[in-house]
C-alpha cells in the first residue's frame, strides 16, 4: 500500500487481519491513512493511523510528541504517559511512546492505549525536506498485547515510496 498525502510518500504492508478504510468514514480526517483490526469491542475498533508534516531540521522530535499530547489532553478526561524511548539515528530519527487516556466514546467513558511512533524521514525526491510522521496504534487495553506485534511487524515494513 501506499500513503501519497502525507510529506514524504510511503510504502507499507498491513498484516493479516488488518484493513484499511478511508479517514473521513471513521472521523479521522486528518490521517493520511487508517486500518482496522476487527471487530469491535465496547464500541470501538482497534487502529493504525498515519498522518505527517514537514518540521524543520531544528525540531526535536520530542517536542513533537509533546504537541500530540497537549491535542490529545484537549479532548480526553485524561492522558497519562508511560515510557518514551527515543531509536534511530541523528540522519534516520524515531521516537515511541505509550500513552494510555481516557475518552468519552458512545457517551460513556472509555480507557485506551496508544504507542505512537514518530519517525523523521527524509524526502527522497528533495532530500532538503525532513517529514515527521506519526504512526499510531490505539486499542482497548485488553486487546493491547494480542496487536502489538502487529503494529511492530507492521512499522517494520513502513520505508520511502520506491526504496527497495
Amino acid at each position: 500500500m501506499v500513503a501519497s498525502t502525507i510529506p514524504v510518500p510511503i510504502e507499507f504492508s498491513l498484516p493479516e487481519g488488518w484493513r484499511s478504510v478511508p479517514p473521513d468514514e471513521v472521523g479521522a480526517p486528518e490521517a493520511a491513512f487508517v486500518a482496522l483490526r476487527p471487530p469491535a469491542s465496547q464500541g470501538f475498533t482497534t487502529n493504525i493511523t498515519i498522518s505527517g508534516e514537514v518540521r524543520g531540521e531544528d525540531i526535536p522530535l520530542t517536542a513533537v510528541a509533546d504537541e500530540v499530547l497537549d491535542r490529545l489532553r484537549t479532548g480526553a478526561r485524561e492522558v497519562k504517559v508511560g515510557r518514551r524511548s527515543e531509536v534511530g539515528s541523528p540522519a534516520n530519527p524515531g521516537l515511541t511512546q505509550a500513552v494510555r487516556m481516557r475518552l468519552d466514546i458512545n457517551g460513556r467513558p472509555t480507557d485506551l492505549v496508544q504507542l505512537q511512533v514518530f519517525l523523521g524521514m527524509r524526502d527522497t525526491r528533495d532530500p532538503r525536506r525532513r517529514a515527521v510522521l506519526h504512526i499510531v496504534l490505539t486499542a482497548l487495553p485488553d486487546r493491547f498485547d494480542a496487536v502489538v506485534g502487529e503494529f511492530q511487524k507492521f512499522l517494520s515494513t513502513i520505508r520511502p515510496e520506491g526504496v527497495r
